[in-house]
């Protein structure tokens, strides 16, 4: 960018401007990209794979975020660097997030990749809470104390193309500085010189010990969850509801590096979001399989996953367990009542007949399970911001239940614990208006030298206790595996 087209951009209000520049990075990773420039607090690594086998072709990784936004309940803090600057208390924190977003004017310039900067971080589960007041006085304890919403300011980023073996680094510069371009370019240039120098040895781990997934403590217990599922089937045989999600939460100590779980889970899981989120205090280590929503220039996705099956020894295993997964009439009845959910969920903000199933009842094979996989789309109405798409999206009906509402009064009512990341949404709102959102499953929150990993499962009126234990153990299982590889060692595998 020359100093005359900077000046240019600035004269049009914009206050901060994407400067970039592209490196030729083919004997680096995103792995150890991260670790040579943003392994500290505040910064993430986000890395896809697409239908659970196919690497994505860009990674992106995020340098420590010097502003931050952390809500609790209605409760705001803005901080930068550790100061709080500003506090506020909010009727609908979605709200002032968007208002919060609007002040940073970013040109949407050529050649820049898809995301190239914007607030990243989760909404948590319990931000339906704002949007549905009878939900507002139920919560469950908080165990583990994590803000309801964080998001950081990324304004410093790196885009790895993993076809090119290029990288792009974007600094966003803000106009109203003295010598802003020159001081962006000065510091693209110490970031290059940053990636000429060897990884960062790892650090002296933890001693190598064995891990059995019966050292995960449930926040349930097997029999008070078959006692919970009996419940839900009561409720739905009296007409309270079709369907309800009920989850239960498994942690343990860990002491390792978050990084080497997410390694771990980059080996064992690789999925369509994977994220490594350094909050400080604590971490979001996650391969989750599924969109919450995601808005590109002007349409919104969700993609419903529900019905499950545990993956063959063999192909001929994988088929058949494919087979029975489709001809399940549990399953299937299931999974419709969530892609009609989905339907809904984008109806309330698309234009009218322009609400489209693009895929109806794929299989996705991960490491340890396989699922039925559904795509809905549809273009936004004039005026829809993606904070409106997230309000009509969240929680995802995989994760709740059907009829909505009604479905997470009952979660209140029986799960134990306040579901806090687990459930909500974890990705970015770019500058843009664009938006990418994992639903936080499959992820783990390390906080006070404890791991907790959740999972759930579908219960409807023919479900069996028992299976839907098994389905909540399934699932847990690749972090089991992960878990269990860090802390017998990486080097011994």
């Amino acid at each position: 960018m020359t100093p005359e087209q900077f000046s240019e951009l600035a004269a049009q209000q914009y206050n901060r401007i994407p400067v970039m520049r592209e490196v030729l990075a083919d004997l680096d990773t995103p792995l150890s990209t991260y670790m040579k420039l943003a392994d500290a607090p505040y910064s993430y690594l986000f890395e896809s794979v697409e239908g659970g086998e196919k690497w994505g072709r860009y990674s992106i990784i995020g340098l420590p975020c010097r502003t931050l936004m952390k809500v609790r309940e209605h409760r705001i803090e803005i901080l930068t660097d550790g100061e709080v600057v500003e506090q506020h208390e909010v009727e609908d924190p979605l709200d002032f997030v968007e208002q919060f977003q609007a002040r940073y004017r970013v040109p949407d310039l050529p050649h820049l990749p898809r995301f190239n900067g914007g607030l990243v971080g989760y909404f948590g589960y319990d931000v339906v809470r704002y949007v549905e007041k009878r939900l507002a006085q139920s919560t469950p304890p908080d165990v583990i104390g994590t803000p309801d919403i964080l998001l950081m300011v990324s304004d410093e980023l790196v885009v790895f193309d993993n076809l090119s073996g290029k990288l792009i680094l974007i600094c966003l510069a803000d106009p109203a500085e003295d010598d802003a371009l020159a001081k962006a370019h000065q510091r693209l240039d110490a970031l290059v010189a940053r990636l000429r120098f060897a990884t960062p040895a790892e650090p002296g781990g933890v001693p190598a010990r064995h891990v059995d997934e019966s050292e995960f403590k449930s926040s349930f217990g097997e029999d008070a969850f078959k006692q919970a599922v009996a419940k839900i089937k009561e409720y739905i045989l009296s007409g309270d509801m079709m369907q309800t999600v009920i989850s239960q939460r498994m942690s343990i100590p860990f002491e390792s590096r978050p990084l080497d779980l997410y390694r771990a889970l980059r080996c064992l899981n690789p999925s369509p979001y994977m994220y490594l989120l350094n909050l400080d205090d604590f971490h979001v280590v996650g391969s989750s399989p599924e969109i919450l929503a995601r808005v590109e220039d002007g349409v919104a996705t969700v993609r419903p996953i529900a019905g499950t099956r545990p993956r063959g020894r063999t192909e001929e295993e994988d088929l058949a367990l494919e087979q029975d997964l489709l001809a399940d009439p549990k399953e299937l009845a299931e999974h419709l009542m969530l892609i009609d959910l989905g339907r809904n969920d984008i109806g309330r903000v698309a234009r009218v007949g322009e609400v489209r199933l693009t895929e109806k009842m794929v299989i996705e094979r991960y490491s340890h399970v396989m699922h039925i996989v559904s795509n809905v789309n549809g273009r936004l109405r004039e005026g829809v911001s993606a904070m409106d798409v997230l309000r009509a999206t969240h929680p995802a009906g995989t994760l709740s239940g059907a009829p909505k509402v009604r479905a997470m009064e009952i979660i209140d009512e029986l799960e134990p614990v306040k579901r806090g990341v687990y459930g909500g949404a974890v990705g970015y709102l770019s500058w843009n208006g664009n938006m990418d959102t994992a639903i936080a499953i499959r992820t783990a929150v390390i906080k006070d030298n404890t791991l907790h990993i959740q999972a759930g499962a579908g219960i409807v009126a023919d479900s069996v206790p028992q299976n839907e234990w098994d389905e909540t153990m399934n699932k847990g299982r690749a972090m089991f595996r992960a878990v269990a590889m860090v802390e017998k060692g990486l080097d011994n595998l």
